[in-house]
């Protein structure tokens, strides 16, 4: 199971603190950022144990894990784009005229609204969530989903996809093993997505790659490195430095 994978699967719990305890290390939901358990780790002029380092390096890198769920795409949240900037801002704690002269509201009852609309949806995603997990002890013949990367820039149909129908599309165009060659970028928009995934498990998360090393590595998929690159980045599983310079995966 992949970080993109825990991430979805984690409790309510789990994503608030935005880290897991596994087999000896504490792992961040956020980005696989890994620390083990009984190493200490210096920070400054301070010694930091395993789990008050994985919080740390969520300080550091997102601010909050608030922070960092209020970025994800609209489509993943269900928010728009002002809903998010009003709870941050209510986050940072904020009183109703701070928030007014910061984003030109005019008035304290509007933003009251906007409080009762999103305790609103508080409810009914509870409710929903409930919902939910009762179907699942029902319903056999719901198929698996496979879960869209958090990174993702452009949700529509071609996520809707399973597990089966992932794994059949992955034993087609690797028929040399997942590790292998692809046989064809020629792809459907969802199958596209299903190979370019594929491919973008054989960068390291947390290393930065220079050019030539992304390009190696894609090539080891696919001979057109820079159309595969192109796409990756399009989709969101890669970024760059905008002079190329460097590139990374995006958790």
């Amino acid at each position: 199971m992949d970080i993109n994978d825990r991430f979805w699967n984690a409790s309510a719990d789990e994503l608030k603190q935005g880290y897991i305890q596994e087999n000896g290390y504490y792992l961040c939901l956020l980005d696989g950022f890994i620390a083990e358990q009984g190493v200490i780790y210096p920070v400054g002029n301070r010694l930091y144990d395993a789990e008050r380092f994985i919080q740390h390096h969520i300080r550091e890198a997102y601010g909050s894990v608030f922070e960092y769920l209020t970025q994800l795409d609209k489509k993943l949240t269900g928010l728009t784009e002002h809903q998010s900037h009003l709870l941050r801002l209510f986050h940072q704690g904020k009183s109703d005229r701070e928030i007014m002269e910061e984003t030109g509201i005019s008035s304290a009852s509007t933003i009251r609204n906007h409080r009762f609309s999103l305790k609103e949806k508080e409810r009914q995603a509870k409710l929903f969530l409930a919902m939910m997990e009762l179907l699942k002890e029902k319903d056999q013949h719901a198929p698996i989903f496979v879960q869209p990367h958090k990174s993702a820039r452009m949700l529509d149909d071609r996520y809707n996809v399973t597990e089966e129908e992932n794994e059949q599309v992955l034993d087609k165009y690797f028929p040399h093993g997942r590790d292998g060659l692809l046989k064809t970028f020629k792809l459907k928009e969802k199958n596209r997505w299903i190979v370019l995934r594929e491919i973008a498990r054989r960068f390291e998360p947390g290393r930065t790659y220079t050019e030539p090393e992304a390009n190696a590595v894609i090539q080891s998929a696919f001979s057109d490195y820079v159309t595969v690159r192109r796409y990756l980045i399009e989709y969101g599983f890669i970024d760059r430095e905008e002079d190329g310079s460097r590139y990374w995966l995006v958790n």
